[in-house]
């Protein structure tokens, strides 16, 4: 029988579907552990489905990071910047047409066969790759693709497929560190050896298990999750048990088996279910029926269900107006709100994937393709027009005056943050005539005479000023 480690550095052959196989968690059967209460992953995975609050902030950051397009760039050399405040402009080039360009815009695909031969259709597009990726990191902390490559185990990938991160394993090696994944089937009985390379990873550090887990910020407020979770359940079943509170029937002598079923069947008959609430109960044979101490008013639903939605956001760093609260909100805080969400929640996890992911994990596998290329997002900057052209202003502004300083136009604009901008005609200054300058005549020869005479009429088409020296020479008054 192979080793683990022989399996995981054998080439696997694929041709025409995903890497590996896919299925719901609701169909099939489930391995060992992979429940929901042994399985601390699905659980968190399960409580973007199962909770109002988690699922409206964690699909407004996936989606915000998934809408970002992606371009490739040639390298620019680094540039010296003395601006803080912006970004200033891009003066690297647009690569248009890149393999890893039409991997990562087209991500997964099926061979499906047609009568005019089999043809690759698209079930993964880039836009959901990143959507589903990011409820993966924000709900457990980590998400997964494996690499698609051809059947001749080329390492130029044709497809990345998400993957479950419960349902990946890695596989720690003493003297390298990793030696690859496992991963484990729907229906729990194929255990997959995937190698290092073949597996893309993106995860927000774990303190405890630093090396290879994930700790997403859904994690640090599950049990609030599971307590706002349980409040749902208790009304749900407050309307289905009677729409009445529990309660306890007493019995002055014990039933047989027979009796109790007998008992139990005619009550929930007569009073189960909300159609059949507020009916008059009749007990029998001595039985009294003995109140519930605790109401629906006494668990205070209302404020539980508040406190939970409010630390939830709390873990997401997430500010209210971006989830429709309007409470206390006017426009000014709402900008505020857009742009704190932009600056400190997107943008920050879409460097990560550009630094952590896109150009270190991904870009590499082309080879050298990949060599003076980076790719770059776009910047997701909140629409403000007010603030745009104060900004252009202040910087136009700066440029006039460091040129009219004797700055050089070019480290002007690169200095200020704008683009180097072409002068379409520079002016010439005119020679200034010397204080009381007056032209050599020769006497009494007209050739010296005429020669001045046309000097100073080209002196004076040129300066307004010579017109009086040719004046005054003339004879013109």
């Amino acid at each position: 029988m192979p080793s683990l480690l022989g399996m995981l550095l054998a080439p696997r052959n694929q041709a025409g579907g995903p890497p590996v196989s896919f299925g719901g968690s609701g169909g099939g059967l489930v391995a060992p552990g992979m429940s929901g209460g042994a399985n601390l992953d699905l659980a968190l995975i399960r409580s973007y489905k199962q909770n109002g609050t988690v699922h409206a902030n964690v699909s407004l950051m996936a989606r915000s990071v998934a809408k970002q397009k992606w371009n490739l760039y040639r390298s620019a050399p680094p540039t010296a910047r003395y601006t803080t405040a912006d970004r200033g402009s891009d003066q690297r080039k647009q690569v248009a047409v890149h393999a890893a360009l039409n991997v990562l815009n087209s991500p997964a695909s099926i061979l499906v066969p047609t009568p005019r031969g089999p043809r690759r259709v698209q079930v993964w597009s880039r836009t959901q790759l990143f959507q589903v990726s990011q409820i993966w990191l924000k709900t457990c902390g980590k998400s997964y693709w494996v690499v698609d490559t051809a059947e001749d185990a080329s390492p130029i990938p044709l497809g990345l497929w998400p993957v479950r991160p419960d349902r990946i394993i890695p596989v720690p090696d003493r003297d390298r560190y990793l030696a690859g994944y496992l991963y484990r089937s729907p229906d729990g009985r194929e255990m997959i050896p995937l190698r290092p390379d073949e597996v893309i990873v993106n995860r927000y550090v774990d303190p405890e298990d630093p090396g290879y887990g994930g700790c997403g910020p859904v994690q640090a407020v599950i049990n609030d999750i599971q307590a706002a979770d349980y409040a749902a359940q208790w009304n749900k079943n407050y309307f289905i048990n009677s729409a009445e509170p529990g309660g306890v029937i007493q019995l002055e002598q014990a039933l047989s088996d027979e009796e109790f079923d007998q008992f139990t069947a005619r009550w929930r008959e007569s009073h189960r279910g909300v159609a059949r609430a507020h009916r008059i109960a009749v007990l029998e044979a001595g039985a009294t029926w003995v109140q519930n101490g605790h109401s629906a008013r006494d668990m205070d639903f209302v404020n539980l269900r508040n406190s939970s939605r409010d630390i939830i956001r709390e873990a997401l760093a997430m500010h209210k107006v971006m989830t429709g609260v309007t409470e206390d909100v006017n426009r000014a805080n709402a900008q505020t709100g857009e742009e704190v969400f932009s600056s400190w929640t997107v943008a920050p996890d879409l460097e990560q994937w550009r630094d952590d992911v896109i150009n270190t994990q991904f870009l590499p596998l082309f080879g050298a393709t990949a060599e003076g290329v980076e790719f770059d997002f776009a910047y997701p900057t909140p629409a403000n027009r007010e603030q745009d052209n104060a900004e252009l202003t202040a910087k136009v502004t700066m440029f006039v005056a460091l040129v009219g300083a004797g700055v050089d136009p070019d480290d002007a604009a690169a200095t200020v943050g704008l683009p180097v901008m072409k002068v379409a005609e520079r002016a010439t200054q005119a020679p200034a005539l010397p204080p009381g300058w007056v032209p050599e005549m020769a006497p009494g020869g007209p050739a010296a005479v005429a020669a001045a005479e046309a000097v100073l009429r080209a002196a004076a088409a040129r300066d307004p000023r010579a017109m009086a020296v040719y004046n005054q020479l003339t004879g013109v008054r």
